[in-house]
């Protein structure tokens, strides 16, 4: 199997349907878990779905700790390049442990990657999420009905930008990023860029930062909506509950 290539072009012997796989993407942690359980034996401390999931944890995404994950003697690691750092996956294949990474930056790419995941790394077969997530998500765009921006952190604010994940998503759902120009993939703005950006309203996820009832809307004038940060920012399983419950929210 030496012949595959992981997302960024890197091949190695990928062995069939490893018995022991660690994830350092929550996203994928969820997908994983939903297809066959028993083989996950960790994952970071940001994977919290499913919520039951008793695995070992190796610290975060950004700083895992890379002598935990080389104890649970995995057949497989799999990481993203948005969301894990280079020199760890380069500490852990110098070290002999194999790393599968993940390249995503539209829902398309999302599915797509997820299926050679499963089908090329693992050996397990298409679960049959993805192939729903394929049918609600990659057609056409819809035209857009609203206009919204996407706060990821506060002081400093920073937000959804272009070329993400997110802002395709909210694109496929018929939601016009405001912030969806310029070089940066997350922005640092102000308060009153946002309010003054036009958008619709300012969604506010629970993730990466925890924005609540009594932590962010006070900061606007835009009228704010609360919202799932894991149906905004994880591809996975989550790509099925997001089409149902977002296109409700509209």
């Amino acid at each position: 199997m030496t012949d595959l290539t992981d997302d960024l072009g890197y091949a190695d012997d990928w062995s069939p349907e490893p018995r022991r796989v660690v994830s350092l993407v929550p996203s994928i942690t969820e997908a994983l878990a939903s297809a066959r359980r028993e083989a996950l034996v960790g994952a970071t401390d940001w994977c919290t779905h499913p919520r039951d999931l008793g695995v070992a944890r190796v610290r975060g995404t950004k700083n895992p700790d890379l002598a935990a994950v080389r104890g649970l003697q995995p057949d497989l690691v799999v990481a993203n390049k948005e969301e894990n750092r280079e020199l760890d996956v380069r500490r852990l294949r110098d070290s002999g442990t194999r790393v599968w990474v993940t390249d995503i930056e539209t829902v398309p790419q999302a599915v797509a990657s997820l299926q050679r995941l499963f089908d090329d790394a693992l050996g397990w077969g298409t679960p049959q999420w993805l192939d729903r997530a394929r049918e609600l998500w990659c057609g056409t765009p819809p035209p857009v009905t609203r206009r919204v921006a996407v706060p990821i952190w506060r002081d400093p604010w920073m937000m959804v930008g272009p070329r993400t994940f997110t802002g395709d998503l909210l694109r496929r759902r018929g939601w016009a990023n405001v912030f969806d120009a310029g070089e940066d993939r997350y922005p640092g703005v102000d308060v009153e860029a946002i309010d003054g950006a036009g958008a619709d309203a300012v969604l506010l996820p629970d993730e990466p930062y925890e924005f609540t009832a009594d932590d962010g809307p006070e900061a606007f004038t835009t009228p704010t909506e609360l919202v799932s940060g894991r149906l905004l920012t994880w591809y996975g399983p989550s790509l099925v509950e997001a089409a149902e419950s977002l296109t409700r929210g509209a």
